[in-house]
């Protein structure tokens, strides 16, 4: 299943400053949920502090989730069923001062 992930607002550095990733899921694994596509990128895609994206099992306080440009928390956040071609993109809202 082919989706597209996208990281801006600094949340990119913790993904070797790449913006844009076109992954391909497992569909034998299906349904694939926000929160386990959340342990996916942690586990093949995240490359330094894992502290500043991830916090428990969801993101950290401070990351905009969009789902196709729509707010995740209308989407059902964690328990939202990815599918094929979604573009799912998180924002970084913290900004060192």
């Amino acid at each position: 299943m082919a989706i597209t992930l996208e990281f801006s607002g600094g949340a990119e550095l913790l993904f070797d400053k790449v913006k844009k990733h076109s992954i391909t899921l497992d569909k034998s694994q299906k349904p694939w949920t926000i929160k386990k596509l959340l342990v996916w990128i942690k586990d093949n895609l995240l490359k330094e502090r894992p502290e500043l994206f991830i916090q428990g099992d969801t993101v950290r306080p401070g990351i905009l989730v969009l789902i196709n440009d729509a707010d995740w928390e209308l989407m059902g956040e964690l328990q939202y069923e990815i599918e094929e071609n979604d573009t799912i993109v998180f924002i970084s809202t913290l900004h060192g001062g």
